[in-house]
């Protein structure tokens, strides 16, 4: 950039503490093609307290007359860009985070189109997903899609565009002057770019943007989680700050310029709040759910979707907004009961001979009159679903089974309803040639969604899958593997319901085509082996495996993740045939609908009465009903009594101490497997400090010494690779799931402790004591682990007293070995009252409903829904 010439381009970002990322966005600045002549660099040091300006004082040294560092006192990312905007002196300026990067021809295509489009008053620029952890760069952001087609576009006449990223944007920074454009600081901690730009388009009565899908923006995904945009959901000024004087305020500002809010203001805004409803609660991670906070929340969202032409607006939403969170901003908050028109069917077992149907609705439920060829029916199955948003339900799914041997309607009220086998597509609209043009190319999701997937051609990619669906054909391999039963736990791990009902049927019914599958190699792989059941073990992701699920009429399994019940190697090559059995490694008290879902299962084995009602009954926010669900109990709790009956009170020996693991502490699951990377520095969490804290308490110590006990320390299978680097006192001894029974560690205890594990419904089937120690249930029961406190309350409900702090816990753990190797009355009666089977049946039951899905159930009496 030359003295006597203003640049063409202002960089303008914002830095506070990103030392670590620096270095890559300065390397994408450096290395773009055109050089930088005609640009000039404004970087903003907001305060930043580690190394982040010693490496903009280096940059600016090497770049004068280039790079200008700029430092002020902290105020927020919304005050470093305003006095970015005061120190530029370009054409156009842009505001890139500096823990993001740009792609090399950037600014090239950008200036090249401003040749070409002088008339433009903003242009867009492509953000592509860099994912840090896993090391890609993906174009998987949710609004790819206005990338296709004409890149300059009229917003006026094109309701379904907009923008609003100011990173990913370059603005005319006269009219941002002449404006008098400011980012509003009270608009956090998200929505603050939307904010701006919609302020910066309304200047103009028919606002041209230049969408680039050539000028990719790399926006980073931190492994750490701790980007503005990646830590806004726990800030209480989403849900107020936010929607008043940010969504509001657009409205507002778009009106007082244009005489109403423009309609691709509308469709923004619309995109904007369908984040709040993606997923109900529980969603994973922490969201409010009740207080201030809240009511405020929906009082706001109410006013704004009283503002805004929802039937108009709605139709130009992307396709990536879910089918639930339109109907929420549609209907949710409109005090006028509604019923949707058309009753769905969308799944047939033709083995059952059942058919699902299903409709949504807001207020209260119309009544039902089923007729099947003309007579009343009484359905076999159903439930009413809720939807529930930070504490309110604003919509319900009403969910039913049907014999699909008959003629079927419906009455509703009285009126009769419209049953379809596919939903009506919405209002149509006249779609870009360009966008039409990638819904209709083999690479759009939308277009592969149209296409039944028994329909779509599988090609095998890998060499083993290429080969087994050659070998699947043949004969022999057919009539080796018909209708075979295939059990899993973990991947890597056996010894849990998968392998005690492996057993089971082996002994007791070797007519079934059973084999259990685990990984190659270890400890489980060898005692497999050596116990005599080397002829029925495949190894997962072999060739056998392959040609094994090809043509498995059942999976069973503890677990229910996507490499057990989604295994890619296999589906790459076949459709799914089988049924999934989750068979559960432990009781559900905690609310998991947003985990399980999304998935496909035939049998949901659960073992007390109020697991069962909290999943297949009424005004659950779980999919699944009495069809699915099945209160049989688990199979592991029948070795498990077989094995808690070799030790009576004398004998246990251990007092078992067992902390579930936490997701926010844990680093991502690795793809296709069970096993996560070790972080050491896990070691210095709060988390594990409080443990420490219990167990150093002498008071333990001394305790055990007492009653002749051990004190072991047995954390989560998440947590084992971290006990080689705990300094445990030398009195506790650490326990592994590895090389032992770990139904004898809970037989052998003479109490229990955990903070929230599941595996506390294991020390009551025994009637062994339980203490709870949670210092963070806040934290976890609010979202910050998988799934949100349920049903279950640990006061209420559970089998021992509950500690926040680790001098209670200790105590409570004291008083608890005082009292005796029992329950206390009052546990006791809970724990009588919790468990229904404690019969040793619990295995014949699952066999015999993994056998029941094989039936015709359309001439069964119906199953009453739990809790009605």
């Amino acid at each position: 950039m030359t003295a006597d010439r203003a640049p063409l381009f202002s960089i303008v970002s914002a830095v506070y503490n990103v030392a670590a990322y620096l270095p890559d966005f300065i390397d994408s600045i450096e290395a773009q093609t055109t050089g930088l002549d005609d640009v000039e660099i404004v970087m903003v040091d907001d305060g930043s307290t580690d190394d982040s300006p010693r490496i903009l004082a280096e940059w600016a040294a090497k770049r004068p007359g280039v790079v200008r560092v700029i430092t002020q006192e902290n105020g927020g990312q919304g005050a470093a860009r305003n006095r970015g905007i005061d120190e530029s002196t370009g054409t156009w300026i842009t505001f890139p985070d500096p823990d993001d990067v740009v792609e090399p021809d950037y600014l090239e295509v950008v200036r090249t189109f401003l040749t070409q489009h002088p008339e433009a008053h903003m242009v867009a620029t492509h953000r592509l997903i860099w994912n840090e952890t896993k090391g890609t760069v993906t174009d998987r952001h949710p609004l790819r899609a206005m990338f296709q087609g004409s890149p300059c576009v009229d917003l006026s006449a094109s309701p379904d565009r907009f923008h609003g990223s100011s990173p990913a944007t370059f603005f005319r920074l006269a009219e941002i002057r002449d404006g008098q454009l400011r980012f509003d600081h009270r608009v956090r901690p998200n929505f603050e770019d939307g904010h701006f730009n919609c302020r910066y388009l309304f200047r103009f009565p028919n606002p041209i943007v230049g969408f680039l899908g050539g000028a990719k923006y790399h926006y980073r995904k931190r492994t750490d989680a701790s980007s503005t945009l990646q830590t806004a959901g726990t800030h209480p000024g989403r849900y107020t700050a936010v929607p008043e004087f940010g969504y509001l305020d657009v409205i507002r500002r778009g009106r007082e310029a244009h005489g109403q809010l423009p309609a691709w203001a509308a469709t923004f805004l619309l995109y904007e709040l369908q984040w709040y409803f993606a997923q109900p609660d529980p969603k994973a991670g922490p969201r409010p759910v009740d207080g201030e906070v809240v009511d405020r929340f929906h009082e706001l969202v109410a006013e704004i979707l009283a503002e805004i032409d929802i039937p108009a607006s709605t139709p130009y939403l992307p396709p990536t907004v879910p089918p639930v969170a339109r109907l929420v901003l549609e209907r949710g908050y409109d005090a006028t009961p509604w019923v949707e028109t058309q009753v769905l069917l969308s799944e047939l077992d033709t083995t059952q001979e059942l058919v699902r149907a299903s409709y949504y609705y807001t207020g209260d439920l119309p009544e039902e009159t089923w007729l099947a060829n003309g007579r009343p029916l009484e359905p076999k199955h159903q439930k009413t679903r809720a939807f529930t948003y930070y504490g309110r339900t604003l919509l319900h799914q009403r969910i039913v089974w049907l014999p699909a041997t008959a003629t079927l309607q419906l009455l509703r009220d009285g009126t009769a309803a419209d049953l379809v086998y596919a939903r009506d597509p919405g209002p149509v609209r006249v779609a870009p040639p360009g966008q039409l043009r990638w819904w209709l190319s083999p690479a759009s999701a939308r277009a592969r969604a149209e296409i039944p997937g028994e329909l779509q051609v599988r090609q095998p990619v890998s060499r083993l899958s290429k080969v087994a669906d050659r070998v699947r054909k043949r004969p022999s391999v057919k009539a080796k593997y018909a209708d075979a039963w295939v059990f899993m736990d973990r991947i890597h791990d056996a010894a849990d319901s998968a392998e005690i009902l492996f057993r089971y049927v082996r002994e007791h019914h070797p007519e079934i085509n059973a084999w259990f599958v685990l990984e190659k190699g270890g400890k489980e792989w060898d005692r497999f082996r050596s116990e005599g059941h080397g002829d029925r073990l495949v190894a997962y992701k072999s060739l056998q495996w392959r040609v094994l699920m090809s043509h498995a009429a059942h999976l069973l399994s503890s677990h229910a993740d996507a490499a057990i019940v989604q295994p890619l190697p296999v589906l790459e090559f076949v459709h799914q045939k089988w049924r999934f059995h989750f068979l559960q490694h432990g009781v559900i008290k905690d609310d998991l609908s947003s985990w399980l879902d999304p998935k496909r299962i035939d049998t949901f084995v659960v073992s007390t009465p109020q697991e069962l009602a909290s999943i297949a009954g009424d005004d659950t926010s779980y999919v699944f009903t009495t069809k699915e669900v099945a209160l049989t109990g688990l199979p592991r709790f029948d070795r498990l009594q077989q094995v808690g009956e070799r030790f009576g009170p004398d004998q246990r020996d251990l007092l078992l101490v067992a902390p579930t693991w936490r997701n926010n502490l844990m680093s991502p699951i690795k793809e296709n497997s069970q096993r996560r990377e070790l972080d050491l520095s896990l070691v210095d969490s709060y988390f594990v400090q409080q443990w420490m804290a219990y167990l150093r308490d002498e008071r333990l110590a001394a305790a055990c010494r007492e009653h002749g006990l051990t004190l072991g320390f047995l954390p989560h299978p998440n947590l084992q690779p971290l006990l080689p680097h705990l300094d445990l006192p030398s009195y506790v001894t650490a326990l592994s799931y590895e090389g032992q029974d770990p139904q004898e560690l809970f037989a052998r205890a003479r109490a229990f402790v955990t903070d929230f594990s599941s595996v506390a419904f294991n020390a009551a089937y025994l009637e062994r004591p339980v203490v709870y120690y949670q210092f963070d249930a806040d934290v976890v029961l609010g979202g910050g682990h998988v799934g949100r406190g349920g049903y279950y309350d640990y006061e209420r409900d559970g089998f021992g007293p509950v500690a926040t702090e680790a001098a209670a816990a200790v105590t409570a753990t004291v008083e608890t070995l005082a009292h005796g190797a029992a329950p206390a009355p009052a546990y006791q009666a809970r724990i009588d009252a919790t468990f229904p089977h404690r019969d040793g049946g619990n295995c014949a039951r699952v066999v015999e409903r993994v056998r029941f899905t094989e039936t015709d159930q359309s001439k069964l009496p119906p199953v009453r829904t739990p809790g009605a």
